[in-house]
Formats: structure tokens, sequence, C-alpha cells
């Protein structure tokens, strides 16, 4: 059953709204601007925050929505995590988009959510705490995914501690090229339209 679920949660994770809303309702491809990632940082460097605001919330709902489901099955303990980390992988390496996907922040969170409410509800709130302060997407969402293994570790489990580390490696991961802009001080705030998360 649980392998079921890992499939459809992959499947689920691989939806790229950003690209679907910008294209069905601005006419524009989000890959061809900015950063040229679907998410919704991108997406809001279109100009229409409504759609970044449509692709923030169905992003985080594709990776919620599986897990819920997977639960309310029966499914728990790793093969859950496993159903999780399925859906992040989906977003990340889409099969519809020959697996150039985005960055995984979003669905991510929406995972923590469903897995844990306390982590979902730490992990929001410190992206926003951090974003306020720094103004940068990519630098607060390497902050939040640092900061949750440790969160998991103290306050959750040690497998929810193991499972958040390699969440965050992925992440670290995909957003290589906004660390390098980090290091460098050109990284882009929220809404420049210079190439950023």
């Amino acid at each position: 059953m649980e392998y079921i679920f890992i499939f459809i949660a992959y499947l689920s994770g691989s939806v790229p709204y950003g690209l679907i809303f910008t294209k069905l309702f601005s006419g524009v491809d989000v890959r061809k601007i900015g950063s040229g990632n679907i998410g919704t940082t991108n997406v809001l460097r279109t100009g229409h925050k409504s759609i970044a605001a449509a692709t923030l919330v169905c992003d985080v709902l594709k990776g919620f929505l599986p897990i819920i489901l997977a639960s309310h099955v029966g499914i728990e303990g790793i093969p859950l995590l496993a159903v999780a980390f399925a859906a992040v992988l989906g977003h990340v390496f889409p099969i519809w988009l020959r697996y150039q996907g985005g960055k995984g922040v979003a669905t991510s969170l929406g995972v923590f959510g469903a897995l844990s409410l306390p982590l979902g509800v730490f992990s929001t709130f410190m992206w926003i705490i951090i974003t306020r302060f720094v103004k940068i997407s990519s630098l607060s969402s390497l902050c939040i995914f640092a900061l949750s293994p440790i969160f998991a570790a103290l306050v959750l489990s040690w497998s929810m501690a193991i499972f958040c580390f390699f969440i965050a490696l992925l992440i670290f991961w995909t957003h290589r090229s906004n660390i390098q802009r980090l290091m460098a001080g050109k990284e882009a705030e929220i809404g420049e339209t210079q190439e950023g998360n």
C-alpha cells in the first residue's frame, strides 16, 4: 500500500502549478523570466501577486495532501516519511518537465505541516520572521531548513530529525546557485527581477 502512496505523492509533487498558472492567466512562461524557476518567488516576478499566491497555496497542498491521505489509510512511521520525501522529490524532479523543477521550499513546508503541526508552524513562522528582516527568500529558506533538524531532534523524534536533515540537504542542493550569489552579495530580494530563488 505504501508504494502506491509513494507514487501518488511523487505525481502530486510533480504538478508544476507555477508554470500552469502563469501560462493560463498571464500568457507567460515562468521558465523564461528571472531565475527560470517554477516556484512562487519567480512567479512573483511576473508582477501577478494573485498568481504567485495561488502557486504558493497549491505547492504547499501538493506536499500536504498526500501525507494526510496516507495517514488516513494507516500508513505511519518510516513509510509515511518515504511518502513525504517522494512529494518533495516530485516538485524538484517532475517527470513532466524533464526532471527540471522547483527548489522544494513550499512543498517541504506542506510536508512538514502534515507530518507535525509544531514543525510546520515553527518553520513557517521562522521563514516569515527571517524574511521580514533580510528580505531574501533564498536566505530565509536556507535558515529554516538548517534549523528544522535541530527543532525536530529537540521537540519531536530522531526519525523526524533525520528526515528533516535529508530534506535540508536537498534544499541546500537546489539552492546551490543562490548560495554562490549570497556569498558574492548579488542575491536578489523578493520581487526584484534579478535572478534569485
